[in-house]
């Protein structure tokens, strides 16, 4: 038998949920039982507690066949309970480092209480961590344990299952269990103080509660608050059948109307049609439940007089109320157009007087890299938008400079212009792979699909906040204010939805898809790939190597780049190096010149050069990502991964678990050429093993799906297996030897 059996409930929380997880398995205090309960959720929740229950024999994972909600998920959870205590903990929340130990602690030397209130923090998006603002409630002065009577300021914290451990003897004879709906903690919570024979304290921060932006209760709008009303029906009505307790319902009815106050004055749960129901069934209920005599309670006369009107159903004096406490927040906002140049302020209100005119169905507006040219998963998409859907009309946003990259079907719009804010304003759907004009305002009918253009091994959004040094200048609130607007984001595997679910949360739907930029690489031909070749100047036969590194956050200047003609002569001349700077070092200086070295800096797909190359040579670039998709061979060349982890941060260890071989200097990675190990077993081995992880949707039909379900709301296709896909082989090339030129110093990992 376990000293505690933790129970975690989880649905939709697969950015969060292996987080968790680990904080309790990780505690100092290991004995213990983890009973993980998938609550049938449609994400990768269960597979991530299959995964941890195979990893470690103290978790048991509880699969429901039908989403249940969070109370009967609880229950079930608890049905295969077996330790001395039960705590709760959900499923984006963690418990604090040597929680367990300080709970057991506190058990010991409070005589093994029914009930062990303690302390919560809540942290948020920021990576702010804020104390509970009533912990002083669990000074530990006084008795070790009590009852209830004797500390009622308990009754005054948050009424949560969460920050509690119960004796599970306790539990089975009370017979406590949850209900279904909202606010399911209520009618479990207040029993179990009440009847408690003995109660303790621990004035400690043992979980820390997560405040999502977007997904939970909080931040939901929804009839389903109104909940709320059958679980207090349920706590009254416990009530009547223990006569000893009739003494607590003054306090219970006081907190009852602090709860729907605080759930009236959120604008974020209750829907504007609800909100009179809302206010005269909470009436109701507080005029039955009301009983003569004391309140335990202090509040201000403004919250008395909120109740009482509450009470007596004047909703009209009530709204004034809240509007006179609200007025001095109000006061002296100004309009933002002054001080604007006339040009700005008239294209502005062309943009409010266009979205008053209906939306264009048929209309489509797509941009790339912060208006760059036709590129990366828009142009795929748009591409098989126009294939599939002849009738949608499509509009590209780009500076004048990349209008040539555009197809004919396609029509330009130049940032800023007056069609510009048309079309913003008009189109039914807008596509990007970064971010539209910060003045958007998306209307009701529009559709946003932020496309991504990477897979993440560097850390992003707001897992950068303690990254200074990588994003010096970053908004993450403005960030976010995007992010709210999205309709769909694209992933392209497992790793990138929980990492953006996580790092950027709102409340959009994530397509798990695969990249439709990398459609290309299963529909491309040998003889497009000898096209390519030919029209980029690689001499036929030779090896040509894709040179193609990310940026640095730690440095102003571009980093400098290998020594190009030592490589070269010591490779010999079947190699040709194509060598692309990012995007980020537009207009630095270029190599100096060799007849082998190709400066496609300029060019514009990165897809053409994947496919036209035999091997990639990268650092931490996302392309290796993409690159795998074409089971070509892969180099990491990482000279510096103790700088960039250290300014930028990573998802996971590239040393690791890599695409292919690793060199951390110039020697090792000529010496990877020279002796073949670029394309031996050893590289094909972690190949197909990143491939497994990485490109598990990448089959050559992510842009039809997307198509399908965005634009036409049909079926997609099944993703076709990774053992079944035949990615664009390479142009037959004169593969050199290897030589014992030089000694093998590349490091496997």
């Amino acid at each position: 038998m376990p000293r505690f059996s933790v129970i975690v409930p989880a649905y939709k929380v697969q950015a969060y949920l292996q987080e968790s997880l680990d904080s309790v398995l990780t505690q100092s205090y290991p004995d213990l039982e983890l009973i993980v309960v998938d609550d049938a959720s449609p994400d990768a929740c269960g597979s991530i507690i299959d995964e941890c229950a195979a990893r470690d024999p103290r978790v048991t994972a509880v699969h429901l066949a039908h989403n249940l909600g969070l109370g009967p998920a609880r229950n079930a959870g608890l049905a295969r309970a077996t330790g001395d205590y039960v705590l709760f903990l959900d499923g984006d929340d963690t418990l604090a480092p040597g929680a367990l130990q300080a709970i057991t602690d506190r058990l010991k030397a409070t005589g093994s209480p029914d009930v062990l209130v303690y302390d919560y923090a809540r942290t948020y998006w920021t990576g702010e961590l804020v104390r509970n603002s009533q912990s002083h409630r669990l000074s530990e002065e006084g008795p070790a344990s009590f009852r209830l009577a004797d500390r009622p300021a308990l009754l005054g914290m948050l009424m949560v299952v969460w920050n509690k451990a119960y004796r599970r003897e306790y539990v089975e004879r009370e017979g406590l269990s949850f209900p279904p709906g909202f606010y399911e903690d209520t009618p479990w919570t207040y029993p179990a103080l009440l009847a408690a024979e003995s109660v303790a304290v621990l004035d400690q921060v043992c979980v820390h509660y997560r405040q999502r932006r977007t997904g939970s209760i909080l931040t939901t709008s929804t009839r389903r608050h109104l909940d709320v009303f059958d679980q207090y029906d349920r706590v009254f009505g416990y009530l009547a059948t223990r006569p000893e307790l009739e003494r607590w319902r003054p306090a219970v009815h006081r907190r009852m109307a602090e709860h729907f106050c605080a759930l009236y004055a959120d604008p974020r749960r209750l829907p504007r049609a609800a909100r009179a129901e809302f206010f005269a069934r909470a009436s109701a209920l507080l005029r039955r439940y009301r009983v003569p005599g004391p309140r335990p309670l202090s509040l201000s006369r403004t919250d008395r007089t909120r109740h009482l009107l509450m009470r007596l159903g004047t909703r009209r004096a009530y709204r004034v109320l809240s509007l006179l406490r609200s007025a001095s927040l109000t006061a002296g906002r100004a309009g933002g157009t002054l001080g604007r140049g006339l040009r700005e302020t008239v294209l502005r209100l062309h943009y409010r007087a266009q979205r008053l005119l209906p939306l264009r169905p048929e209309l489509a507006v797509f941009s790339a890299y912060w208006h760059g040219g036709y590129a990366c998963n828009p142009a795929a998409i748009e591409a098989k938008l126009r294939e599939l859907a002849p009738r949608m009309r499509t509009a590209w946003i780009c500076d004048p400079a990349h209008a040539s990259t555009l197809p004919r079907g396609t029509t330009p719009l130049r940032p800023g212009s007056a069609a510009y804010w048309t079309a913003l304003a008009r189109a039914t759907y807008l596509v990007t792979n970064v971010n539209f004009e910060r003045a958007l305002a998306k209307r009701p009918g529009q559709i946003l699909v932020q496309t991504q253009h990477g897979t993440p091994l560097k850390r992003v959004g707001l897992d950068l906040q303690d990254r200074p040094a990588a994003t010096p200048t970053t908004d993450f609130a403005g960030l976010l204010r995007g992010a709210d607007q999205w309709d769909y984001l694209l992933s392209s595997n497992r790793h990138s939805t929980l990492v953006w679910e996580k790092a950027v949360p709102s409340s959009y739907t994530t397509l798990e898809y695969g990249y439709p930029r990398n459609d290309v690489f299963h529909r491309a031909t040998q003889a497009d790939v000898l096209e390519l070749r030919e029209r980029l100047g690689i001499p036929p036969g030779s090896t040509a190597i894709l040179y193609a590194p990310t940026h640095r956050d730690y440095r102003r200047s571009r980093p400098a780049h290998p020594d190009f003609d030592r490589i070269l002569r010591d490779l010999g001349p079947r190699y040709t190096i194509l060598t692309r700077t990012h995007l980020t070092y537009a207009g630095s200086p270029a190599p100096d010149p060799h007849p082998r070295l190709l400066d496609v800096s300029s060019h514009p797909s990165v897809e053409e050069l994947c496919l036209a190359s035999d091997a990639l040579v990268t650092d931490y670039s996302s392309l290796m990502f993409d690159y795998a998709t074409l089971d070509r061979p892969i180099v990491i060349h990482a000279d510096d991964w103790e700088a960039y982890e250290a300014s930028r941060g990573t998802y996971f260890d590239l040393r690791a678990f890599p695409p292919g071989a690793i060199a951390r200097t110039e020697d090792e990675l000529v010496d990877i050429f020279s002796t073949g190990h670029w394309q031996g077993s050893r590289s094909a081995q972690l190949r197909a093993s990143f491939r497994t992880r990485f490109c598990t949707h990448d089959d050559g039909q992510a842009a039809e799906r997307v198509v399908r379900r965005v634009f036409l709301s049909q079926p997609t296709a099944p993703i076709t297996p990774l053992e079944d896909r035949r990615p664009t082989p390479p142009a037959p090339s004169a593969t050199p030897e290897p030589t014992l030129a030089h000694l093998t110093t590349s490091r496997w990992p």
